[in-house]
């Protein structure tokens, strides 16, 4: 799949802010005095201080202020003000949560071609580009509409780096990425089921393997939760029968093969970067778990790959059956590989969001935990602007339980429970945590 097709919308890099092929200058900032003392735009300092002074709530929200043409040809500037950043509440989302006010505003003000610039902040090392990734979130357009009609809500979108060399390269990637995750995860039951999600993938088990150049340092395998709706099946009585979700919470549950949707954007990341020295092998477990004479219910013993016997209590337990043995045929194919690390993802347990709200949830194994591979990335999810939390692995059926620090094969592995994590449906959801996963095993190396 043509990556370009996946943009949400044409991204440019520009050279100035003063580039007459802009309608609009969209300026994300925490602080009118950083823009006079940023080169690239001291030009549009007088007109920022003067309105900060007119406007007390200037930096706190997004807000249309006139400036001269000889200065921004279109005369509009957009100010994005993120609010305080250097509170111990306050990350760097802020820019991400200003940039997307921004191009809300802009959408609404007829802008058609925006210039985007983020003031780098000394504390946030990557604001740029987790700008950019906030920006992007209006402007996709479901896969169902997108296949009826042509509807960019831009024509164009201009990209002003100021630190980050490689901004445009890396919004790309990820534009790509999200498109693709939120066409999987995003779309309803019928347009995305198994075999149409295998079509769309171009490869009802999907694999996926990739092999960058160079020496394998690290190989890494993703088993994602697809299920394309998840009814929990039905209950014919309070004894017996199937176990349906009732009370509306099956709404919105066409979001529950986002683990998959995220297997599929890191791969998307993966052709676009090509990163070197890493081996990358992905399964989306796509199934439907709803009413019909297909359905499994409870009370059946059902044997595993790994040859474990599993009693059926609740049919509403299918993502973790449905990742058990692809995850079983990952660990027999981590015994052969360079350094595996194996994962879960999943939106797996109302738990998880009870306990965690819109985090992910990382669990380690014994030798996942010595690694430090968690502690890791979560302080790479604070940096990029989507944190996630840490808990604790349970038993499960996969024998990766011989697989622990005492044991002869030790095998790194995380299941990584994502919840609600993407955001309250039917928003445009966020993908959480590819940022995360992305910038910890990707960036992190080809960098």
């Amino acid at each position: 799949m043509n990556p370009a097709s996946l943009f949400s919308t044409r991204l440019v890099r520009a050279a100035t802010v003063c580039d007459a092929a802009y309608d609009g200058v969209i300026l994300v900032t925490s602080c009118g005095k950083i823009v006079e003392e940023t080169p690239k735009l001291k030009v549009l300092s007088s007109a920022i201080l003067d309105f900060i002074e007119f406007h007390r709530g200037a930096l706190t929200s997004a807000n249309i202020v006139p400036v001269d043409k000889k200065i921004i040809p279109s005369g509009r500037l957009v100010l994005a003000g993120t609010g305080p950043v250097t509170r111990d509440i306050d990350d760097v989302r802020r820019f991400h949560t200003a940039a997307k006010n921004g191009v809300k505003l802009a959408l609404s003000a007829g802008i058609k071609s925006p210039l985007l610039v983020t003031v780098p902040h000394p504390r946030y090392p990557h604001a740029e580009l987790v700008s950019a990734l906030g920006a992007l979130l209006p402007l996709y357009t479901p896969l169902n509409v997108r296949e009826e009609e042509k509807n960019e809500k831009f024509q164009k979108f201009g990209l002003l780096p100021i630190m980050s060399e490689h901004l445009v390269e890396l919004v790309e990637a990820f534009d790509a990425a999200f498109t693709v995750c939120r066409d999987v995860g995003e779309t309803g039951p019928e347009r995305m089921s198994p075999p149409r999600v295998a079509d769309y993938i171009k490869a009802r088990l999907v694999r996926l393997e990739y092999n960058g150049s160079g020496t394998v340092e690290n190989t890494y395998f993703m088993v994602g939760k697809g299920v394309t709706i998840d009814t929990g099946t039905f209950r014919f009585s309070s004894s017996c029968g199937c176990d349906l979700k009732t009370g509306g919470h099956m709404w919105g549950m066409c979001r529950d093969k986002y683990g998959s949707a995220i297997v599929a954007g890191f791969f998307k990341v993966l052709e676009i970067l090509k990163p070197k020295n890493l081996k990358a092998i992905g399964y989306m477990c796509m199934v439907r778990n709803s009413i019909g004479s297909n359905a499994y219910t409870c009370d059946e013993v059902i044997t595993s790959r790994s040859g474990k016997r599993i009693h059926i209590y609740n049919t509403d337990a299918e993502g973790r059956l449905t990742m058990l043995d692809p995850l079983t045929r990952a660990k027999e194919e981590a015994m052969k590989e360079v350094n595996p690390h194996l994962m879960t993802i999943a939106t797996l347990t109302g738990h998880e969001f009870i306990s965690y709200g819109y985090y992910a949830a990382f669990m380690d194994n014994g030798p996942a935990k010595q690694s430090g591979w968690t502690r890791r990335i979560q302080d790479t999810g604070d940096r990029y602007g989507q944190p996630i939390e840490i808990s604790r692995l349970q038993p499960e059926g996969s024998r990766l339980d011989e697989h622990g620090c005492d044991s002869e094969h030790p095998l790194k592995f995380t299941h990584i429970d994502m919840g609600c994590a993407a955001g309250d449906y039917p928003d445009a959801s966020f993908p959480n945590p590819l940022v995360t996963l992305v910038a910890d095993l990707i960036l992190s190396k080809s960098r």
